[in-house]
């Protein structure tokens, strides 16, 4: 049976199934294993991590005593929170997904070239072109005018070796399509898009051993990256970007977590600007979507629901309401099962609900079989397919969601 705990309550024997926090903090590259070693329970004590979940069919069960809550419970909880959410927010659309995407692979090809010449000069400490950045800024920002869904779906699409550059691309197109969303005037959506290009800009001068390591990296490797929000100020300070502009903020405090164990400051709810909580948002959710060296990006599906258990301790519960109907509850690129019984991908959001996209249906899971694929938008008057859940993609074998969502490798 699952069980959520508190470490606290964690002794040595049970099996651990899920770390209650983002994969990209926990000091472990396995989520799942027995807990036999004394030092993985004190290296768990001391990682923040304050909840994980137990199968006590694996191994020992917490005592009657302690606090617990099942899955189903916790399931139950967290799908109320995200009902809550449901009702579209105002996109105007002004291009098809399907022209819009042409035009985002472009921008992002562009996009990967120049950001990967700024880490590079960044690296070697010469001067960083923030005009280049503020025309990929205005580039991202004309394409989420057009259409907020066709650049932030593809921009999850990255190669190993380009993810440092293009993580920052894809946090600043989250950044403004989120600005947007909470009404911000021009300016500031312009503001909060190269705060996002430039928020990782510390990363340029990690060293890459540690940077690009494939695997989870080490206690002392990761108090080594824990300092780039630090660099990434005092890089930006010697390209003149003031101290107290959103950029400089959200390059040092895009890691801080509401309840106050995030870094480098510690600090607490409202001590974080609405800036820097957008910033942290996005970031988590451009990493665990993305496919890594040494772990699979999750479903967007899957992640948001990961992300709502997660809001309060870590996020800001109201602007990560906005930032779920920025990207939606299904986002592009989603695999459900529909109440048909057909396997779906989501090609894009819907006006009328959260809960009802646009699909991509061509799997029949009652026939076990492909079926031609048929585009239905959920959100049409009449239509009785409704989505009953999400599906992790690995367990129907599927490594090209991306092409199944796309139309190309």
């Amino acid at each position: 049976m699952l069980k959520k705990i508190r470490v606290e309550d964690l002794r040595l024997g049970m099996y651990i199934t899920e770390f209650c926090g983002s994969w990209v903090e926990h000091p472990f590259w396995r989520t799942r294993f027995l807990l036999s070693n004394p030092k993985d329970l004190k290296s768990i004590l001391n990682s923040g991590i304050e909840e994980v979940w137990i199968d006590s069919s694996r191994g020992d069960d917490v005592s009657s005593a302690a606090a617990s809550e099942s899955m189903e419970l916790f399931q139950g909880r967290v799908e109320s929170r995200v009902g809550k959410v449901a009702v579209a927010g105002d996109h105007l659309q002004s291009s098809t997904m399907e022209d819009e995407l042409v035009q985002a692979r472009k921008i992002l090809h562009l996009s990967k070239n120049a950001m990967a010449e700024m880490f590079s000069d960044a690296r070697m400490g010469n001067t960083v072109d923030m005009g280049v950045a503020c025309n990929i800024v205005e580039q991202i920002s004309n394409s989420i005018v057009r259409n907020p869904c066709a650049l932030i779906s593809l921009s999850r699409l990255k190669q190993a070796d380009e993810y440092t550059y293009m993580h920052s691309v894809a946090v600043a197109a989250l950044m403004m399509a989120l600005a947007r969303e909470l009404k911000f005037d021009e300016v500031g959506v312009k503001e909060a898009g190269i705060a996002g290009l430039m928020h990782d800009l510390g990363k340029a001068v990690m060293p890459l051993d540690i940077l690009n390591k494939p695997g989870k990296l080490t206690e002392h490797e990761f108090g080594i990256m824990k300092a780039h929000p630090g660099q990434g100020g005092e890089m930006l300070l010697s390209q003149g970007i003031p101290a107290d502009s959103v950029t400089m903020d959200v390059c040092l405090h895009h890691h801080e977590k509401m309840d106050g164990s995030g870094y480098p400051h510690g600090l607490i709810g409202d001590q974080i600007s609405t800036l820097a909580k957008m910033g942290a948002i996005c970031d988590v959710y451009d990493a665990i979507t993305s496919d890594r060296p040494y772990k699979d990006g999750w479903d967007p599906a899957v992640s948001i629901q990961k992300m709502m258990s997660w809001s309060g301790s870590h996020f800001d519960p109201v602007v990560f309401q906005s930032f779920v109907k920025t990207v939606g509850i299904y986002p592009v690129g989603s695999l459900v099962r529909l109440s048909s019984g057909k396997l779906a991908i989501v090609i894009e959001q819907s006006e009328g609900s959260l809960l009802r996209p646009i699909v991509r249906m061509f799997y029949s899971v009652n026939r076990a079989r492909k079926i031609s694929p048929v585009v239905m938008d959920l959100s049409r008057p009449g239509c009785d397919e409704s989505i009953v859940q999400r599906e992790n993609p690995k367990d129907w074998g599927l490594s090209d969601v991306h092409v199944l969502c796309f139309g190309e490798e």
